[in-house]
């Protein structure tokens, strides 16, 4: 039997910088955000549990900040 190819793509949210893959082409990844960006901008509609909340705050505190891209121009 043959192996059935797929295909991976690779979008950036745009508020998060976050990079997630998906197995469909997006019709407008322009308009492609992260859950978490979500429910930065929609913080009335975070139904998740305490815990994750709590485990998401106690990773962003942990995380080093951002490093600065080379390819970006200051």
């Amino acid at each position: 039997m043959k192996k059935k190819f797929q295909r991976f793509y690779e979008y950036k949210c745009t508020i998060t910088e976050e990079v997630f893959q998906t197995t469909r082409s997006a019709p407008t990844p322009s308009e492609l955000m992260s859950v978490r960006a979500y429910y930065q901008l929609h913080s009335d509609h975070d139904d998740r549990p305490e815990a994750i909340k709590k485990q998401l705050l106690h990773e962003e505190v942990q995380a080093p900040p951002a490093a600065v891209k080379s390819d970006e121009t200051v």
